[in-house]
């Protein structure tokens, strides 16, 4: 993948994060794909009408907001003849901001980074995002087995996603015997409660793994020889035991287990994207420690490394969402750039107009959402040529990145 389609890929991912948090009241959110070539002017003719069908909704409110949504996509139109080489998405809405009333329109309008071929328009209570979803959805899953004696493990790896799929407990009785049996058949009922179990897991495995269209590959780890003694037997299906790349000794189960199954097995493995950024922000903190030089942290300190074109990787976490705001008064020539958070951005701009201005003590303040910085900094990134990662909030690094390092650092060129 080149630099500028991982890029646009990394501004796609944060931007439907975004857009999976946003809720309308009713069904007043828009979602238009316009595929690549497709006449402007017949998607005009189709908003027109959809236009003239909202007046029917007996809502007043419902029906404003819809028409108003519409109205404010046909406008942004009116800036193409056709659609991009890669199609054309747009999602517009009234979003709520707490109480009934203070909705605010927002417009969101991209490029993506492949060609969406698909002709959609919906209006719904919520945005319709799967094609997208799908441009960026790893495109393998991996399995995880891990068993031992007394338990067993099976977990999915999405991407940067551990899912437990299920813990289970075996029930075998410990190797001493009790209650004045012999040895032997102590030994011999234990085999069997033993054998039941492998059977048990190898059914949940075939359940799990072969309802799961993209799972390309299964590592199998746990203590000692107990995994082994399960591959031996006939308890997996065929194709899962195709999928087979990597056995490896785990002291644990569960999702301590999952890591250090991950960890072991990743040599053998081409890219995890679970793994490969761990490594990564690992790389960062052990730079950091060493105060090598080698690594920076902190919005202005990497831009200007950007800028410099001294970046090998930006690490940016995927809930670094500052927008960069314009406070301007209309009073006198008072400018300021102020930041707020994505989530809270609306309510930012609707405070800022209860202000004085610091200059002429007037109530004449406005704020305008100038740019995201993520999209600067992965601008900067691609003219650059830096490598991207994107990372996750939900792992142990990812949370130390955002919360240690506000959420932007990078390691740089040598």
């Amino acid at each position: 993948m080149s630099t500028a389609e991982q890029i646009s890929e990394s501004r796609l991912s944060i931007l439907l994060r975004i857009l999976r948090g946003k809720k309308g009241r009713g069904t007043e959110l828009i979602s238009l794909y316009v595929p690549p070539g497709r006449q402007v002017s017949e998607v005009m003719d189709t908003l027109r009408d959809e236009h003239g069908k909202a007046s029917n909704i007996k809502s007043r409110t419902t029906r404003g907001h819809v028409q108003e949504a519409l109205v404010k996509v046909m406008q942004r139109l009116k800036a193409y003849d056709k659609a991009p080489e890669m199609g054309l998405v747009m999602f517009c809405g009234s979003i709520p901001r707490g109480a009934p009333g203070s909705e605010v329109l927002e417009l969101y309008e991209l490029v993506p980074p492949k060609p969406v071929n698909v002709s959609y328009y919906s209006c719904d209570d919520s945005f319709y995002l799967e094609p997208l979803l799908e441009m960026v959805r790893p495109k393998e899953i991996l399995g995880i087995i891990l068993i031992e004696n007394s338990e067993a493990t099976i977990a999915k790896v999405e991407g940067k996603s551990v899912e437990i799929l299920g813990n289970y407990t075996s029930g075998v009785p410990g190797k001493s015997s009790k209650g004045g049996q012999s040895a032997r058949r102590f030994e011999r009922l234990r085999d069997m409660v033993l054998n039941d179990f492998y059977t048990r897991i190898g059914d949940h495995v075939n359940d799990s793994f072969l309802a799961i269209p993209k799972l390309t590959k299964i590592i199998v780890g746990g203590p000692g020889t107990t995994k082994q003694d399960f591959l031996r037997g006939n308890h997996l299906n065929y194709q899962l035991k195709d999928k087979i790349v990597a056995i490896v000794d785990t002291a644990y189960t569960e999702e301590q287990g999952v890591k250090e199954a991950l960890e072991k097995a990743s040599e053998k493995l081409e890219r995890i994207e679970l793994v490969e950024e761990r490594k990564m922000v690992q790389r960062f903190l052990s730079e950091v420690s060493k105060d090598s030089g080698s690594a920076i942290y902190g919005e202005k300190e990497v831009s200007h490394a950007l800028e410099a074109h001294k970046v090998q990787t930006l690490l940016m976490s995927e809930d670094f969402d500052d927008v960069v705001v314009k406070v301007s008064c209309s009073s006198c020539d008072y400018v300021e750039e102020r930041r707020a958070k994505e989530p809270e951005l609306e309510l930012f701009l609707s405070s800022v107009k209860s202000e004085r201005c610091p200059k002429c003590s007037n109530f004449t303040l406005t704020a305008e959402p100038l740019h995201r910085m993520f999209d600067q900094l992965l601008e900067k990134a691609e003219q650059a040529e830096a490598n991207v990662e994107v990372i996750s909030s939900k792992t142990e690094e990812g949370r130390m990145l955002l919360k240690g390092f506000g959420g932007v650092a990078a390691i740089l060129r040598h």
